[in-house]
């Protein structure tokens, strides 16, 4: 009796749930930047400023960019640029996506290709595209579609593959004709997973943003970067890098979050 009731006592136990350590609703999230700040100050006190320069030299330098009108030319290139390659990429992708969910033929046809693209970093398109279409606008705008289309149709495929045939049968005993199931079961089911290749069709195309400019533009955020390498002037280098990484961080905390937030419920369920 006495070995029974310990069993029973030790499975609910461990049927407990258990307590979270730290306080109710802290967050250490906001820890993240100012840490980073600090340890930038720490590491720039061992070099010399025209190699490390402080937080504040280059705080400097964004303000005297400001102060010229020289900052917001090259941020709204670069906007630009993403938002004509990164657009097409969403289209492309949604259709392509969902085809290849749809049709087995397609899918075995796209899904090696997509392989073999995703295998290329961005900086390798980029000398191709030069040659091609010169340095300018439609050369950055294709090597950034060539980036995002690829993992955005990919993980909308997957999506589409995941939806549930129960849900289908249902809505097709009930009538629904075949466009109704797209908009009806197909495309909300979807929406967690078109959540998701926006978050990182967007990664990869900021990412071949700046690997383009860096090599076939006159303006832009990449631009700034290895034009202040070339010059020497680690004050523009690190203000570009700054600008490229905070910029990166903004979408993600104000568009792609809360939107995942948003569908996160669904894919678990």
């Amino acid at each position: 009796m006495n070995s029974t009731a310990n069993n029973a006592t030790a499975e609910a136990a461990m049927k407990k749930p258990s307590r979270k350590i730290g306080l109710p609703g802290f967050s250490w999230s906001w820890l993240s930047i100012p840490s980073l700040l600090i340890a930038w100050m720490l590491v720039a006190t061992q070099f010399p400023s025209y190699i490390l320069p402080q937080v504040w030299e280059v705080a400097e330098e964004g303000y005297e960019w400001i102060a010229n009108g020289e900052l917001w030319p090259h941020i709204q290139a670069s906007f630009l640029e993403v938002l004509g390659g990164f657009g097409a990429s969403i289209i492309v992708a949604i259709i392509c996506g969902f085809l290849a969910g749809f049709n087995k033929g397609f899918r075995e046809y796209i899904v090696p290709l997509n392989g073999l693209f995703m295998a290329i970093p961005p900086i390798a398109w980029a000398p191709l595209m030069l040659i091609i279409f010169g340095i300018g606008y439609t050369t950055i705008v294709v090597v950034i579609f060539i980036s995002a289309v690829n993992p955005m149709i990919l993980t909308i495929m997957e999506g589409v593959l995941q939806i549930q045939g129960s849900e289908v049968r249902a809505a097709r005993v009930l009538g629904a004709r075949r466009w109704q199931l797209f908009v009806y079961v197909y495309l909300p089911a979807s929406l967690p997973f078109i959540t998701a290749a926006l978050r990182i069709g967007f990664s990869q195309a900021w990412r071949a943003l700046v690997a383009a400019e860096m090599i076939g533009a006159t303006h832009g955020l990449g631009w700034m970067v290895s034009m202040g390498g070339e010059i020497g002037n680690s004050r523009q280098v690190l203000l570009g890098i700054t600008l490229i990484g905070g910029v990166s961080w903004l979408f993600e905390r104000m568009f792609f979050r809360p939107i995942e937030k948003r569908y996160e419920t669904w894919r678990i369920n």
